[in-house]
């Protein structure tokens, strides 16, 4: 790779974010002669984006840190569509007022502890692309626009020739989706100046449209830059469980169980997770990834604190390592895991443990709890259950006031009395 001048270019080659630029050493020399504007855009389909967007959350963190505009942009528009990438299927549409609401949750918890929002030259900038596709007439964008799109370019985009592939339906519909986030980088470009739009690897096509529009219809000179997709040693994106996403929202998630995802990293992911998702010194971080054995449980705990400090908070990392000391040390329940209530009548009559564990999101089905019963894994208060049909009742609540449940050493929840 060509030697790097610009602070953030070099940050993204040394913490393991570069994958695929459009005119890297243009896009350096651009960097260098003063503040510029980026973006990364995010769809409004869930109330909360998950570690799977902290790639690109991260990147926009840098960017601002190096003195650099970032822009999020929220996906007003384009989610009434959904991204066809590496789908089998179209997404569910959703209502004006369930993006709406989507919006304003992802606004309030994913965002503010990474970026800096003002009217700052370097402050960061939110913006809603519904603000200008809404509005527009469709025969004049074809006019100006559907011209410097070719279907035989865009069926060879991998997101695309996937699902052509699998013989999965692509309607016209998902089809527009890489058209409409392709003008989304032309009117960023008039509104704000935008240079550069990022994204993971599995975006390129995407981005790239957006590039070759503004050059082909405005002479606009646009960079694209991609970072490589995070994979666990076994192929599978990162960021999800058995039981769903590991999401930012700490509504949808608890800082203990943020925490723990974290911690529980594979062994081999843990320098390159440190190097992306905390801020920690490059020299400190190769001391990290060099421990082996029972040590590497050291550099993973920091991990786990730094990760959850970047997205929750420093109350939030310490409360959740509290409470993991307490529950896997002290054998204990801390005050930070993952709650259900149930009424006294309930608990009198008896809650089957199936129940609740599946209630808590300890298991995915009660098939799974009936496996984690029959394996030896089921405990209640710490005491072990071999019997599928066990009833949770109200004289099993402790002193402190709740029931633990727990489906193996590193998983319990809490039963608290409404």
């Amino acid at each position: 790779m060509t030697a790097l001048k610009s602070e953030f270019l070099k940050i993204m080659q040394e913490r393991g974010f570069f994958y695929q630029c459009s005119d890297l050493e243009a896009l350096d020399q651009k960097l260098c002669e003063g503040p510029q504007s980026a973006y990364i855009g995010f769809d409004a389909t869930a109330k909360s984006l998950h570690i799977g967007n902290l790639t690109g959350i991260m990147m926009l963190y840098w960017f601002q840190q190096t003195g650099h505009k970032p822009i999020t942009l929220m996906g007003g528009g384009t989610s009434k569509i959904g991204d066809p990438s590496f789908k089998d299927e179209q997404r569910k549409l959703m209502t004006d007022d369930q993006i709406e609401d989507n919006m304003d949750n992802i606004r309030r918890t994913c965002f503010t502890q990474f970026l800096h929002y003002g009217d700052g030259e370097n402050d960061a900038l939110m913006v809603n692309n519904n603000d200008w596709l809404d509005g527009l007439s469709y025969l004049s964008f074809l006019r100006e626009y559907g011209a410097h799109f070719t279907i035989n370019r865009m069926i060879n985009f991998d997101s695309v020739k996937t699902r052509l592939e699998r013989e999965s339906p692509l309607s016209l519909l998902e089809f527009n989706y890489m058209v409409m986030q392709g003008y989304d980088f032309v009117e960023l470009h008039k509104r704000y100046g935008t240079i550069l739009q990022m994204g993971g690897s599995d975006q390129w096509g995407n981005i790239i449209n957006g590039v070759e529009l503004g050059r082909k219809a405005h002479q606009y000179n646009l960079f694209a830059y991609t970072a490589p997709l995070l994979t666990t040693p076994d192929g599978k994106k990162m960021g999800k469980t058995e039981n769903g996403a590991v999401w930012l929202n700490p509504d949808m998630l608890s800082h203990y169980d943020y925490w723990q995802y974290w911690r529980n990293v594979d062994d081999a992911m843990v320098g390159t997770l440190l190097r992306r998702f905390t801020t920690l010194p490059i020299d400190e971080i190769e001391r990290l990834e060099t421990l082996e054995g029972q040590e590497i449980n050291d550099a993973k705990k920091i991990l786990a604190d730094e990760a959850t400090k970047m997205c929750r908070g420093e109350d939030a990392a310490k409360t959740a390592a509290e409470t993991a000391q307490k529950v896997f040390v002290q054998g204990g329940a801390g005050g930070d895991l993952p709650t259900i209530t149930y009424s006294k009548d309930d608990l009198e009559k008896g809650v089957p443990y199936l129940d609740a564990v599946c209630e808590a999101g300890l298991t995915a089905s009660k098939g799974e709890a009936r496996r984690i019963v029959k394996q030896g894994g089921a405990k209640v208060n710490d005491n072990a259950i071999l019997d599928q049909a066990f009833a949770i009742t109200y004289d099993l609540l402790t002193n402190d006031g709740h029931i633990k449940i727990s489906t193996s050493k590193k998983k319990h929840a809490l039963i608290k009395v409404a």
